[in-house]
């Protein structure tokens, strides 16, 4: 059975018996920290932290290994962006240079340079795992009353859960029709040429968003019959209590969030530097 991508994945764990709220709360916090910081002692310490829940939450790496490797790749593609339009960002921040060896004009490797992006690599690998854990931890119905109790109008987060409730059921059409593709002779393996292959994909394409359509009109006409969004507010039949371990964990997110902007910020600077006496 094919993996479903970024959809809700069922577990006997105690990140998925967190509220959607206290997750959504922590996943916020948790990324305001990853961004606000540039001290590397915080981000392996957050990166650390992010490496146990996702082990606690018992969720498989093969799981969201697509989802991955698309980050991973466009991670490779935002560092290459980097060195290229700003080879020396790291010596400007740092204010050293150590050249490891020239390349050409203004392009060397240096090791405040190297640092630096070892930095933004980092602050990736703190936020992934987060997100991927709230994506696939959290109901799309849970999710909904969790943005709705924070204060977004229900209409909008009662979207935002048929957006995520609609992904897997993408998935299972592409699948089907590219199905139907092959047993009519159309060639969508490994063994094909990529040009030649894309070009089969995209003949897939159409159907599934002729199919989407129809769906979309579907669902709207039955929210309509049913007087959806004629009320101010509406009740939720997935929401989770707010408990006391719920309590605790938004307080271990706050005081995390907490220590990581004072040691960032203690000194003035967002960024740990290594290349000075402190």
């Amino acid at each position: 059975m094919a993996v479903e991508m970024l959809s809700y994945i069922d577990r006997k764990s105690p990140v998925h018996h967190l509220s959607g709220v206290t997750k959504l709360v922590i996943f916020l916090m948790w990324s305001a920290a990853s961004m606000l910081t540039y001290d590397t002692r915080v981000l392996l310490f957050l990166f650390l932290l992010s490496i146990i829940f996702f082990k606690i939450s018992r969720v498989k790496l093969s799981e969201v290994k697509f989802v991955l490797i698309f980050i991973l790749v466009f991670l490779v593609l935002n560092n290459i962006g980097i060195y290229l339009f700003s080879p020396q960002e790291g010596v400007r921040i740092y204010g050293t240079k150590h050249i490891l060896f020239d390349i050409a004009g203004r392009y060397n490797v240096t090791l405040e340079q190297i640092f630096y992006q070892f930095n933004i690599t980092l602050k990736y690998f703190v936020v992934i795992p987060a997100a991927l854990l709230f994506m696939v931890t959290t109901h799309p119905s849970e999710f909904a009353s969790s943005l709705n109790k924070i204060g977004i109008n229900y209409k909008i987060a009662y979207a935002v859960s048929l957006a995520l409730r609609y992904i897997p059921d993408i998935q299972r059409n592409f699948r089907t029709i590219s199905h139907s593709q092959q047993a009519r002779g159309i060639d969508l393996s490994k063994d094909e040429n990529f040009f030649k292959r894309v070009k089969n994909v995209s003949a897939a394409i159409m159907p599934l968003v002729h199919s989407s359509l129809e769906r979309i009109e579907v669902i709207s006409n039955a929210m309509e019959l049913r007087g959806f969004g004629k009320n101010k507010k509406r009740t939720w039949y997935s929401a989770k209590p707010f408990g006391k371990r719920d309590f605790l964990i938004v307080l271990i997110g706050l005081i995390i969030l907490t220590a990581s902007v004072i040691i960032t910020f203690h000194d003035g600077s967002r960024y740990y530097n290594p290349f000075i006496n402190r």
